[in-house]
């Protein structure tokens, strides 16, 4: 396993935001986690890459313990992490985006050729190298923010809704990059409100409710009982993830 999280529990002020997450992922694998607005799925994808230190569990990455690790030292272990939303530095260019993306690294002509694999896998992002952030599309932020997490080559890929705010057009061409990325052995784990696309690209689904993993199965067998899963009887009207 890649990752191995056990009987994680995160806690905001005295509210348990995450109640014994347990989640095994093989290397090599996509795995999506879906489930409705605020049932937790950010906060775990936090305290996996070490904004949010857990109050208990343990999370493992190639063996190793990171659940005490901060961010900088998960990133140096191979955890990328695309955060919800255009995170990008709107004040800066494109290319100087990439730039900050690639700190760790410490050769220039290194940063020089992963920066041209970039360009070369999202020619959207080339003809706007020089261009500041703010000027993009929100769907260009989005690709962006998906390279300047690649540019390290991490080992696992953590994806918090990458369909958010990119029009069709885009959302394809960051699936075709997920699949892509999952043949040259980046192991992806993604969050994703779109239900289909979560679906169409994953090898396992977990569903998280209300702070716990209530569900591990194939797309398949997701799809099948996602009526069910969404069902809370205190809500009237139809299931939703929105």
């Amino acid at each position: 396993m890649i990752l191995e999280v056990e009987n994680l529990r995160v806690k905001y002020d005295k509210a348990e935001v995450l109640k014994n997450v347990n989640i095994k992922i093989r290397e090599g694998e996509i795995a999506s986690l879906i489930g409705q607005n605020g049932s937790g799925k950010s906060t775990l994808f936090k305290a996996i890459c070490g904004l949010i230190r857990p109050v208990k569990g343990v999370i493992r990455f190639l063996g190793g313990n990171i659940e005490q690790s901060d961010a900088e030292a998960i990133l140096r272990q191979g955890i990328g992490y695309v955060p919800q939303g255009h995170r990008v530095f709107p004040s800066l260019t494109v290319d100087e985006n990439l730039d900050i993306g690639a700190y760790l690294l410490h050769s220039a002509r290194l940063i020089r050729d992963r920066k041209e694999e970039l360009y070369a896998k999202f020619p959207m992002l080339t003809d706007k190298a020089k261009d500041l952030a703010a000027h993009l599309s929100g769907g260009q932020q989005q690709i962006l923010g998906f390279a300047r997490a690649l540019i390290l080559s991490p080992k696992l890929l953590l994806l918090d809704e990458p369909s958010l705010g990119v029009d069709p057009k885009t959302l394809d061409i960051i699936l075709e990059t997920v699949m892509q990325l999952k043949c040259e052995g980046v192991t992806i784990f993604v969050i994703e409100q779109n239900v289909r696309a979560a679906l169409s690209i994953a090898d396992r689904v977990y569903f998280l409710k209300d702070g716990e993993i209530v569900a591990e199965d194939s797309p398949l067998d997701i799809e099948e009982k996602l009526d069910f899963l969404l069902w809370n009887p205190l809500s009237p009207g139809p299931p939703s993830l929105g």
